[in-house]
């Protein structure tokens, strides 16, 4: 009879494998972009997928408003997406097109919505045999910038950073306030106390608006003494550029 101590670590192997495996898959569209910015100039624009997989995949697309928009607009949105559903053959693209359809939007700030590809996998031709498919879906920015609107001149100094007590989270946390047209977007935010950086994640600012990142194992009495905001703005390329700022008291 196996010894309990071989089988122990035997059991552990076997319950990590799946695990493993379901980590090492991934999809096999490939978005060229990480974000979308949409001129109100052009009213078009396009973001390129490729299959980098070895079979074909069933590709559908959709767009959802920002939850500040989704209300307003009835959950709708301002534009045309062609093809909403494509079969992209290995090693083969395929062009997405997003059209702005003239409804009204705000005219003096940009507006945030959210591009939705949902990869489908063909069906196993396996016969007799259990299969486990995953279906992907990947999620990135559509951001609409009216025609006309200013560039930002000094955005990061522009932010305005506070501490403040997060009553969601319960921790305290840095409240970064967006007085731009546009919208701003971090790659990560951490909050920095005597040479020592504590993380406080990622996200995006709307314009006009306020966003709070919670300040994971902040230091006991932190107070805004000496402290700083640290972040990582993003372009509309998706590269960033590292910053810091004080706080306001």
């Amino acid at each position: 009879m196996p010894s309990t101590h071989l089988l122990r670590p035997c059991l552990r192997i076997a319950l990590l494998l799946p695990l493993v495996w379901c980590l090492a898959a991934q999809a096999s569209v490939v978005l060229q972009g990480t974000r979308v910015v949409l001129s109100g100039a052009e009213n078009e624009a396009t973001l390129q997928m490729t299959n980098e997989g070895e079979v074909p995949a069933l590709v559908q697309t959709w767009l959802e408003p920002e939850k500040e928009h989704a209300e307003a607009l009835n959950t709708d949105v301002p534009f045309v997406i062609t093809p909403t559903l494509a079969r992209i053959d290995a090693g083969k693209g395929q062009t997405l097109r997003i059209i702005y359809s003239g409804e009204p939007l705000p005219q003096d700030k940009e507006s945030l919505f959210w591009l939705n590809v949902l990869e489908v996998p063909p069906k196993s031709k396996a016969s007799g045999e259990n299969t486990l498919q995953f279906a992907y879906r990947t999620r990135i920015k559509l951001m609409y910038r009216p025609a006309g609107l200013p560039k930002p001149q000094d955005l990061p100094g522009q932010l305005r950073w506070t501490l403040v007590d997060d009553a969601a989270s319960g921790q305290r946390a840095l409240k970064a306030s967006n007085p731009s047209a546009y919208v701003v977007n971090f790659g990560n935010v951490s909050f920095k106390a005597a040479g020592t950086l504590h993380e406080a994640g990622a996200g995006y600012v709307l314009p006009g608006a306020s966003a709070v990142f919670p300040i994971k194992q902040a230091p006991q009495n932190a107070s805004t003494a000496d402290a700083r905001a640290v972040f990582m703005l993003l372009n509309d390329w998706g590269g960033g550029e590292a910053h810091e700022a004080a706080l306001a008291p």
